[in-house]
């Protein structure tokens, strides 16, 4: 069979890989721990329900315009001067289907062969994949101390004639840290001033922990919307637990919003009818579910903070937002592959391996199902891993035994 060249370059999603693959072992009656997922646990807030299901009653699901409907343009407007004192038009507003194919969409309208994208290491599995789908060169960057913030020399330093963009991603997935207001103060400047656009992943902006708040990076520029080259990506699928909706939007100068408007009328249309008067009712209707979901998350996470600090030879960051933390577990494996496997098949945990975001050693833990299942999951990589536990584990009726050094 003839493959392109480029298919054969593209990698498949691993975290979405990893659901397929605990759907699987669950089918069989596997006691798996999914500790590897990104999607929360909430129901869909009461308005989207209430909002969608209007539009199905009707019976009238028709075609969308390729940029969104009016009304979850205006509900976007409303979203984007409330949280990032930023007044915009409907033009520099467009809906996509989720906040993956507002990213793609605004490679697909910036990039031309050749051109380099760079963003933090560990970065989000995607990106590597999209801008080579999009014709161009990720170009991670991975701070010279080690940590997860790169400064901006680190930043600089791997710029070229060819630099068209850099992405930043914070609250970062997956190690859940947050930019400093100077650091991307100075990314703001920094593009300005080499004319490259700075994509600004907010996925997570919402879900922030110990009293922080979000960063918003129209305070670092005096230009507007239209002279500007920010691109602010967000969605409905983590801050509202709406994953399955598939809805995000991109805020961006219009003649760049016409771009990708384009791009996606040939790629999708619309999104769909339903998913978008979800999101409508979503971001009109009350917000007491996002402040629910942070302080469940917040909880969440210093419960697997505190089991994970309990393991000797694990070193972890405390996530400042997101669900998910990135602790090196390099004293027992560098080969992250390697660890995630080996915890899959001894001891039923989904995890996914740090080497998908850039970082070797570390694995990527969610903290977004039950204090039960991070307990128990925690529970048994130590077990597996630690010579000092037990040597017997019960996974319901069956006893495992450590028969591994």
């Amino acid at each position: 069979m003839s493959i392109s060249q480029l298919a054969r370059s593209i990698s498949e999603s691993p975290t979405l890989k990893l659901n397929e693959t605990a759907a699987l072992l669950r089918d069989k009656g596997e006691p798996v721990i999914h500790l590897g997922g990104g999607e929360p646990k909430s129901k869909t807030p009461i308005d989207a329900i209430i909002s969608c299901s209007s539009l199905l009653n009707t019976g009238e699901v028709k075609y969308t315009p390729a940029d969104g409907i009016p009304a979850l343009k205006k509900a976007v407007i409303h979203y984007t001067e409330e949280h990032y004192d930023k007044r915009v038009a409907p033009e520099n507003v467009i809906v996509s289907s989720g906040a993956k194919q507002a990213i793609m969409v605004a490679l697909y309208a910036i990039l031309d062969p050749k051109d380099e994208v760079v963003f933090p290491a560990p970065y989000w599995v995607s990106y590597p994949e999209m801008v080579k789908l999009a014709g161009g060169v990720p170009v991670p960057v991975c701070a010279r101390d080690g940590t997860f913030f790169p400064s901006i020399g680190d930043i600089t330093e791997v710029l070229s004639p060819y630099t068209k963009a850099i992405i930043l991603n914070s609250p970062n997935n997956p190690s859940g840290v947050m930019y400093s207001k100077e650091f991307i103060a100075e990314v703001v400047a920094l593009c300005e001033s080499r004319n490259i656009y700075l994509i600004m992943d907010d996925t997570y902006n919402r879900l922030i922990f110990d009293g922080r708040t979000p960063v918003n990076c129209y305070a670092f520029t005096e230009k507007d919307v239209e002279t500007s080259k920010l691109i602010v990506i967000n969605c409905v699928s983590k801050m509202y637990a709406m994953t399955g909706f598939r809805i995000g939007w991109a805020i961006a100068p219009r003649e760049l919003i016409r771009a990708m408007t384009n791009i996606q009328s040939q790629q999708t249309s619309g999104p769909a009818a339903p998913s978008q008067w979800a999101a409508v009712g979503a971001l009109n209707g009350v917000q007491a579910s996002i402040e629910a979901l942070r302080l469940t998350l917040q909880n969440n996470r210093n419960v697997m903070v505190e089991r994970l600090s309990a393991i000797d030879g694990v070193s972890i960051v405390k996530p400042d937002g997101t669900f998910y933390c990135f602790p090196d577990f390099s004293a027992y494996e560098k080969n992250s592959q390697k660890l995630s496997q080996f915890l899959l098949e001894k001891v039923r945990v989904v995890t996914v391996p740090g080497k998908e975001f850039g970082m070797e050693g570390h694995l990527r833990l969610s903290f977004c199902g039950t204090i039960k299942e991070i307990r128990e999951g925690i529970e048994r990589i130590q077990w597996a891993l630690d010579s000092n536990s037990a040597n017997e584990l019960y996974l319901g009726n069956r006893k495992l035994v450590r028969d591994w050094v």
